[in-house]
């Protein structure tokens, strides 16, 4: 099957629901490809989700029917032609347009060939120049191929700043942040060790636990991976379980740890001492966890299942919770691009759960106790407005400060990080105590 085949494949399956890193993921896993095709299709793949709206209004320009009326299998391979078009260089553009020509041919779509190519040598002519709205939040809307319903309400919740911040496309990947393993090792030796693995790597300037690195492909096949020397976690999320300030000996709780990176970075704070539950509703994420936890050696972590919503007198009284809800993932939009075309009214069910979540977890916290409520979103309606809603129903819980040292958005008892603060995700951070 042809590089091209898998990335259609992916994109039609991308339309009927489904995540973008684990499809792909799976894909490549099962191909033979070689290494410069398994990055041709990651490329081609993301790319087209990443833009599906700024290609979208490109061949609006040039069909007679919308996008929206178009047989999906035929718009995907017109969005597929014009991202190579536009931000592949090394492919020759009659190559992609004959690329395109066949994949629509061999998907049992041959009479719409012509308008494939039509529409592709139309654009190819016109120097493959992009005519953006006037408007300024519509231009924003294809400039960065996001849905003007959510501008707006990144604009007007954070300013164009942090919302370009957000939703911008063209700052390249994300970075690869990984946490360090402190029961096992240090960063500096951490360092080293990815160097002889031929990975380079760099200690964070915010968090000296916490390294980026690069030059590297499957993280996971690292031997010093296999080893529990780190876990891949970005750095808001570090920062996150950083906060919650947990100590040797203390009782924790994290109430939705899968995939469990956050509970692995705090058992290492707390030195493998104490104990710490991890909490997920479905056995399958459950055992997602214990699996890390025994990869990373750290045997104070017990994995169990448990509904975050609902109060059980099985779970333990506890010195720290964290509470990291689900949530509509906005802030994570560059690792997963399909989030920003989700339809609005997908996330107004979210803040209900959340405050279900959260008030049932503050049950569990012992007297002078402390709470840390996140999401890796930047909504206020999941964020701001949740806390407010839980400390007037809860009087004994205050906000607290929390890492006032690091500065930036920290320092008092809740904040928002955006990508342009450190180079991290987008997240929701609030600092809660029990008086």
């Amino acid at each position: 099957m042809s590089a091209l085949q898998v990335v259609y494949d992916l994109l039609v399956k991308m339309e009927k629901s489904a995540y973008s890193n684990i499809a792909l993921s799976s894909a490549l896993n099962s191909s033979a490809f070689s290494p410069q095709d398994k990055r041709l299709v990651s490329r081609l793949f993301y790319g087209v989700i990443e833009r599906k709206l700024t290609l979208d209004h490109i061949v609006s320009k040039y069909s007679k029917k919308s996008p929206g009326k178009l047989d999906i299998e035929v718009l995907i391979v017109l969005r597929m032609g014009l991202y190579q078009l536009l931000y592949m260089d090394k492919i020759p553009d009659n190559a992609a347009v004959n690329g395109s020509v066949e994949l629509v041919k061999a998907n049992r779509k041959s009479s719409a060939s012509g308008f494939v190519n039509a529409i592709l040598r139309s654009f190819i002519r016109d120097g493959k120049k992009i005519e953006y709205p006037s408007d300024r939040i519509e231009r924003l809307s294809v400039e960065h191929s996001c849905p003007v319903w959510l501008v707006n309400k990144l604009i007007s919740e954070y300013g164009e700043e942090n919302a370009v911040s957000l939703i911008r496309i063209d700052s390249g990947p994300p970075p690869i942040a990984v946490r360090v393993n402190t029961t096992l090792t240090n960063s500096d030796k951490l360092v080293k060790r990815l160097a002889d693995e031929g990975v380079s790597a760099d200690i964070c300037d915010i968090l000296p636990n916490c390294l980026l690195i690069h030059g590297t492909g499957s993280v996971e096949e690292l031997s010093a991976f296999k080893e529990g020397l780190f876990h891949v976690q970005d750095l808001s999320s570090q920062l996150c379980a950083e906060a919650l300030g947990a100590v040797s000996g203390d009782v924790v709780l994290d109430m939705c740890s899968a995939p469990g990176g956050k509970s692995f970075t705090i058992a290492e704070i707390m030195g493998n001492k104490g104990s710490l539950f991890a909490y997920e509703l479905h056995k399958k994420r459950t055992d997602l966890v214990a699996e890390g936890a025994a990869r990373l050696k750290l045997d104070i972590i017990t994995a169990a299942e448990n509904n975050a919503s609902v109060y059980s007198d099985n779970i333990p009284s506890a010195d720290k919770i964290l509470c990291d809800v689900p949530c509509s993932g906005l802030g994570v939009i560059r690792r997963k691009p399909e989030i920003k075309y989700k339809n609005e009214c997908e996330l107004q069910r979210l803040p209900e759960i959340q405050l279900s979540i959260l008030e049932t977890s503050a049950k569990y916290l012992r007297d002078g106790g402390e709470l840390i409520y996140s999401t890796c979103s930047v909504s206020r309606s999941e964020n701001d407005e949740v806390v407010n809603r839980f400390l007037e129903r809860n009087p004994r819980f205050k906000e607290i400060a929390f890492l006032e040292n690091i500065g930036g958005p920290f320092g008092k008892g809740r904040a928002t990080v955006f990508p342009k603060d450190f180079g991290s995700d987008g997240f929701f951070i609030c600092k809660l105590r029990k008086e």
